[in-house]
């Protein structure tokens, strides 16, 4: 009896877990997961012409808990051995569901305050967009959202995306994510 109690608890348990994750979302109004990036959403230089805007993105369900927000933009097809991180951004506030079109720019004034940018694999802290080899099978560019259990990542402002990364991981309470595709 006891060891169907558990297995039965155990069950909500996860069920539960399962739910919450399911309720945390992260969108687009301009890209749906699967969709291609537009050229607003290309790099311009490396051989690629685009505007080199961020998206608009826009999220609800968080998990119980969160104090703030992290994002990055990842292309784990890039040829290099350890992908290509495209943007990230620490310390969005609990309180934001939302960034603006273009909020990844260099100046960084389309952020929420206290949001700072880490370095992209451009070597710039901003938005940098897809520019894939030509000739390559279009790659995918992951956009994931981390609830944090922490009001700021304490990251130095020379931090490696590797650093920004880790501690992202060590303070996750739940991610949400979707992907897009560009191929040249």
């Amino acid at each position: 009896m006891q060891t169907r109690q558990l297995l039965t608890g155990a069950t909500a348990l996860l069920l539960s877990a399962t739910a919450l994750a399911d309720s945390f979302t992260l969108s687009s109004p301009t890209i749906s997961d699967g969709d291609t990036l537009s050229t607003a959403q290309v790099f311009n230089g490396f051989g690629c012409s685009g505007e080199n805007t961020s998206p608009a993105l826009q999220w609800s369900g968080a998990p119980e808990g969160t104090k703030s927000f992290a994002l990055t933009v990842y292309d784990p097809d890039a040829p290099t051995g350890s992908g290509w991180w495209h943007w990230q951004v620490i310390n969005i506030p609990a309180e934001v569901d939302s960034l603006a079109a273009n909020a990844g720019s260099a100046d960084g004034e389309m952020l929420p305050e206290g949001a700072r940018q880490g370095p992209s694999d451009y070597g710039v802290k901003a938005f940098g967009g897809a520019c894939p080899p030509e000739g390559d099978e279009p790659h995918r560019y992951q956009f994931t959202l981390y609830a944090l259990g922490t009001e700021t990542l304490q990251v130095p402002d020379n931090a490696s995306a590797a650093l920004i990364g880790f501690m992202i991981n060590a303070n996750t309470l739940g991610e949400a994510s979707f992907t897009a595709k560009y191929g040249r």
